[in-house]
């Protein structure tokens, strides 16, 4: 058995910054459907394209009475910047505090690139039900085509 939980565990309640200064913690989508999807840094092509691919979507996974928000150990005002130069509609946090969200989850994992090993953000997403347990996990995400298989997961829920 995993040390960080996995489906049918309840998603751990732990507060992160928005970008415009306040908190957010998945239980203020307590009875909504939501998506948290982790990304490794704003601004960096891969982590802009599914920023947009979810925001595009944003209106139907609404149709579909779920919430998204997006993550990154980015600064608040870099979220702001970043959601500024894209348009992005889905809401942002920042998980910077040592023992987040994605601490929490194992989504803050130790990486390799050019044989350096590093801590850094996997890209990973959580379908979270309305009850506040995990219903699904994409972890190591491949970005193309990944908002519209969370869409079509979070619609046969």
């Amino acid at each position: 058995m995993s040390k960080f939980p996995g489906v049918g565990d309840a998603i751990p309640d732990i507060a992160m910054e928005t970008p415009e200064g306040g908190s957010v913690k998945p239980s203020d989508f307590a009875g909504s459907k939501l998506v948290i999807f982790f990304y490794p840094k704003d601004d960096t092509p891969g982590c802009t394209t599914e920023n947009k691919d979810f925001s595009a979507l944003k209106d139907q996974f609404e149709a579909a009475g779920t919430r998204l928000l997006g993550v990154s150990k980015d600064p608040a005002k870099k979220h702001a910047k970043f959601i500024a130069k894209h348009g992005l509609t889905a809401p942002l946090a920042t998980d910077a505090e040592e023992g987040g969200l994605s601490d929490a989850l194992g989504v803050w994992a130790e990486k390799q690139m050019y044989g350096k090993t590093y801590m850094g953000m996997v890209r990973a997403t959580y379908l979270v039900g309305p009850d506040g347990k995990i219903a699904q996990v994409w972890d190591k995400v491949k970005v193309a085509g990944h908002a519209e298989d969370v869409l079509a997961a979070a619609r046969a829920l």
